[in-house]
């Protein structure tokens, strides 16, 4: 009877379920259609061209007042304007050389300041009548000397190549700024002369301007010429430096290269 019931039981199971469809056709491109079309354009296209002389009939009619070639008012007018197309860029080019421009040289008095500027190759330069309060200019001079005469207050040479200057008395400083092989003499007096960014620069100093102050920056090839027996002895300005802490602060003095 177990078994029975068993069996009975499981008759009873509902049946698995059926399977899946298969899959339909695959899709249809409707190429007749896309065919009937285009056969259709091209035929209205080739009606239009068979129709001669009546294809001008759809043509608006422009009166004489309307043409520019029969109407000079129109033409006044100007050109019809035409729509607006792509505007070209021209590609960027490199930049080309300038060629170097040539200055006039000056040598004059300007207010208070003299002004020295583009000599080449003149060794006979002369600045004289000067005074106290003026000052002196010297820019961009190449392979020229210039003697300025009497007491002045400054000079500043700047940016000179292979420059010669000698001045008698100056009561402030004489600058030389970014320039190359420059000569200086002092027959007077001077107290400060300063070298900055320069390669290249000889100072005669003579028996009453041994107390002046040579400051120096990011130069090089620095000489002092100082007067003995008649001639001058060459001392070179350091150029490099060694810096230490004594305990309290640095100390800074010129280093001495042992060959």
């Amino acid at each position: 009877m177990s078994m029975r019931s068993v069996l009975t039981s499981g008759s009873c199971l509902s049946p698995p379920p059926p399977p899946p469809p298969p899959p339909g056709p695959p899709p249809t491109f409707d190429t007749e259609t896309a065919k009937d079309e285009g056969t259709a354009s091209r035929s209205a296209l080739f009606a239009q061209l068979n129709q001669g002389e009546a294809i001008t009939k759809g043509l608006r009619h422009v009166s004489d007042d309307q043409k520019t070639h029969k109407n000079p008012s129109l033409r006044a007018q100007g050109p019809p304007v035409r729509s607006p197309t792509k505007s070209h860029t021209p590609s960027p080019t490199s930049p080309k050389n300038t060629p170097q421009q040539n200055h006039a040289p000056v040598l004059e008095l300007e207010g208070k300041k003299w002004r020295v500027e583009y000599q080449e190759d003149k060794n006979d330069l002369v600045i004289n009548n000067t005074e106290l309060k003026q000052v002196a200019y010297i820019f961009k001079c190449n392979k020229s000397t210039l003697q300025i005469k009497g007491k002045i207050n400054s000079i500043t040479i700047d940016n000179c190549k292979k420059f010669g200057l000698v001045f008698d008395n100056v009561v402030g400083i004489v600058e030389v700024i970014n320039s190359r092989d420059i000569q200086i003499q002092v027959m007077g007096k001077v107290p400060t002369i300063s070298i900055n960014k320069t390669e290249g620069c000889h100072i005669y100093l003579s028996e009453e301007s041994l107390d002046c102050e040579i400051v120096s920056a990011k130069s090089s090839e620095m000489n002092i010429l100082i007067p003995q027996d008649g001639d001058y002895k060459e001392f070179p300005v350091p150029e490099q430096f060694k810096t230490a802490w004594d305990g309290s602060k640095l100390v800074t003095e010129p280093a001495e290269i042992v060959g």
